[in-house]
């Protein structure tokens, strides 16, 4: 059969122009890169201060989905909270993976462990302090001047809480506009809006867990107790349907006592330890939700 009037033409330009033939070579091989190794992103929030800062412009590196992901890596993600919305349709979060499927993390007055050892943390990590200005300062000006995020500002007033290390509070300890610098007390007591969000786990920002990170084949016993550290993970991302009859839970309307877990999951932290909703509000990360790793920073707002 000959080819048709519609395809003939495009072929025969094709075949007599380079120019074409090379500009339909350059975009397949950008859609190419894009979907299997590179893709760019920009950090839209404070949550991993200060190694990234609003407004860099990320290169963000896709093989390591294939070839695996290490424990430490900062990563970009699609917003797992976003269920209702198609996969490639979430916003895009950037955090560090600090635990991998089968990990058991722990966050113990501040500090972070994992499988009862304490990793390497990022030179970038911040935790909240108050600074105090003195009448007459800029509170804009002197966040500017240090490279700190003026997204975090409260207008006008001269007490900020800040994400700082001791290198950041030394400089902002030396700068004149500031009165004082001192890390704010940690967090105590049972917090609602920390996961499970159960009476049954008294844990808050800075004391959570241990907690065991699902694998795949994982078998988990699963009893009211326990139920809120798996409830999500069974229902919405591995597509099951949770109910009870009287005493006795249900999966899909069968009795369940246990569930084998079908996807890998991880637990991610922001580098802004009380600047981040991460897996301490939220849970377990499914993998398959990872887009890659963090790469270079290409452009950074503050250049």
């Amino acid at each position: 059969m000959p080819a048709s009037g519609a395809h003939r033409p495009l072929a025969a330009r094709l075949a007599r122009n380079s120019g074409l033939q090379a500009f339909f070579l350059a975009a397949a091989a950008l859609l190419l890169l894009r979907a299997f190794v590179i893709q760019f992103v920009t950090v839209q929030s404070t949550s991993m201060f200060a190694t990234l800062k609003p407004g860099d412009l990320l290169l963000v590196e896709r093989w390591p989905v294939w070839t695996g992901l290490k424990r430490g890596d900062a990563v970009v993600f699609r917003d797992p909270l976003k269920d209702r919305a198609p996969m490639l349709r979430r916003p895009l979060l950037v955090k560090r993976l600090v635990a991998l499927p089968g990990d058991t993390v722990e966050i113990r007055r501040g500090t972070l462990y994992v499988n009862g050892t304490r990793p390497d943390e990022p030179d970038g990590l911040t935790f909240s302090h108050l600074v105090r200005m003195r009448k007459g300062a800029d509170p804009e000006t002197m966040l500017q001047r240090h490279g700190l995020p003026v997204e975090l500002l409260r207008p006008g007033a001269l007490v900020q809480e800040l994400p700082l290390n001791e290198a950041l509070a030394r400089l902002l300890e030396a700068d004149s506009d500031v009165v004082s610098v001192a890390p704010m007390r940690l967090a105590s007591g049972a917090r609602p809006q920390i996961f499970p969000y159960s009476p049954r786990y008294a844990w808050n920002g800075d004391d959570f867990g241990p907690l065991a990170v699902p694998r795949s084949g994982d078998t988990l016993l699963i009893d009211a107790d326990n139920l809120p550290l798996y409830d999500r993970l069974i229902s919405i991302y591995e597509g099951h349907r949770i109910g009870n009859s009287g005493n006795l839970l249900l999966l899909d309307g069968l009795p369940m006592e246990r569930y084998v877990v079908e996807q890998d999951y991880g637990f991610v932290l922001g580098d802004s330890r009380h600047f981040s909703a991460d897996s301490r509000y939220w849970g377990f990360l499914p993998l398959d939700h990872i887009a890659g790793r963090c790469g270079p920073v290409l452009l950074s707002k503050g250049d």
